[in-house]
């Protein structure tokens, strides 16, 4: 995948295929240290110990529309060809932790890419599921939480309206902006 936000979207279409009711990203770039790590953790069903060892596997899925699942291994792959480390861990019935790490200016790190689209294409598959988004970029920090946006909202907004993707959209790539990260 030429972006790391499409690897995100993948694995977070994973925690709501698993079931998950609340999911959380967490992005950090810190240039001092050198590094920017991902995290995605959910509480969806889990996988166990047999499962979790073939999910870095690029011939294993549970799809059934396909014999390949691509996204977790090529993930880990990128991290680590970028001086970076990749760990997955995952507990029956009480969900999967997914850490990436990548060597920021490592020649080969692919661009973080397009956030604000990337986190308007979550919302709109979560369904009843839950995202918390933080982004952070050298100590400063912009987050999104569409519980809140529910509870702002009320029961009869939908968070899949034209109108409300467009402010996440809008609200995203602002907060982004305020924390001096290029969302494109």
């Amino acid at each position: 995948m030429k972006e790391l936000a499409l690897h995100i979207l993948d694995l977070v279409q994973n925690c709501i295929t698993a079931g998950a009711d609340r999911i959380t990203l967490d992005i950090n770039e810190d240039m001092e240290e050198n590094t920017l790590s991902i995290r995605i953790e959910d509480n969806g069903c889990g996988m166990d110990e047999e499962t979790l060892k073939r999910v870095i596997d690029p011939f294993y899925t549970t799809r059934t529309t396909r014999s390949v699942g691509l996204g977790v291994p090529m993930f880990k792959v990128n991290a680590e060809m970028c001086g970076g480390d990749f760990n997955i861990t995952s507990l029956v019935g009480a969900g999967t932790k997914v850490d990436a790490w990548f060597m920021y200016d490592h020649i080969d790190r692919p661009p973080l890419g397009d956030m604000p689209n990337t986190i308007v294409g979550i919302v709109l598959s979560l369904e009843s599921a839950d995202l918390d988004y933080f982004h952070t970029r050298n100590g400063k920090t912009f987050s999104l939480s569409t519980s809140e946006m529910r509870e702002m909202l009320g029961e009869d907004v939908s968070l899949s309206e034209v109108d409300v993707l467009q402010w996440v959209k809008a609200y995203v790539t602002e907060g982004l902006t305020e924390i001096g990260v290029d969302s494109q």
